[in-house]
């Protein structure tokens, strides 16, 4: 019992996430949030450095969805890539980050999970200072599928979106014309064929959407979310985005 504990111990302090602790600036801490109704959601929430700095200033918040592998362990598993782990290993991050769990018998797919996501988004932007217009989704893998549905549900709710390796219904596009999006897959997918992620930009650009990027990632696996989170140029042009503009108040 006591090695089971340590070994969480160490492994929560590798991730940089700390449980149980109130949010602050620089740090990634554990939190839950309840449901009305019964149920909870277990999440990291990441801070800027100078969160709280300068008096009325809102930020952007990035919502992250965590692939399959993620949901078989501790909260602070979630940690292991994409956002959470860049704000873990000490990146100067400029958004808030909000990183939840999924449970390992569900998906994020599922619509009880999509309106948890959904419910702990409000409860963010009101409880911190959170850019409403600015909310950015990302996710891989599971969370890949996962952002491709909460986006096509919640269309006006995302300043952008960014689909890592993930599929959805083409049957979408239409509702997401005016979202900004980029796509990244790898050609070597074995887990998700890369033709999903083809399908999903060929309707959305088929219906009419010009906003949509696509980067194919030459030679690399599943795991092409290192790739994608480590291009620069991802984070000019996410930050680039609003609400107005997937609203069509404005071009990309």
């Amino acid at each position: 019992m006591k090695r089971a504990f340590l070994n969480l111990l160490l492994f929560s302090m590798a991730t940089g996430s700390i449980f149980g602790e109130d949010p602050a600036p620089g740090r990634q801490v554990e939190q839950s949030i309840d449901f009305e109704g019964g149920g909870s959601m277990g999440y990291l929430l990441w801070l800027p450095n100078d969160y709280g700095k300068e008096e009325g200033r809102r930020w952007p918040v990035v919502l992250f969805l965590h692939g399959r592998g993620e949901s078989y362990g501790p909260l602070s598993l979630v940690a292991k890539w994409g956002p959470p782990q860049m704000a873990a290993r000490g990146d100067d991050l400029p958004y808030i980050i909000v990183s939840p769990q999924c449970p390992r018998e569900s998906d994020w797919r599922r619509e009880d999970q999509q309106k948890g996501v959904m419910t702990l988004l409000e409860d963010i932007l009101e409880k911190y200072s959170g850019d409403a217009d600015r909310v950015y989704l990302t996710g891989l893998s599971m969370g890949g599928y996962g952002s491709w549905r909460l986006a096509a549900d919640h269309p006006d709710r995302f300043a952008a979106v960014i689909p890592i390796c993930g599929g959805g219904n083409p049957e979408d596009g239409e509702k997401l014309v005016r979202v900004p999006i980029w796509v990244f897959h790898g050609t070597e997918d074995s887990a998700v064929p890369l033709r999903l992620s083809e399908e999903m930009v060929e309707a959305v650009r088929r219906a009419g959407g010009d906003r949509i990027r696509f980067t194919v990632l030459e030679h690399i696996g599943h795991n092409s979310w290192s790739a994608a989170y480590a291009t620069p140029e991802l984070y000019q042009w996410m930050e680039a985005q609003t609400r107005a503009e997937s609203a069509g108040e404005g071009a990309e």
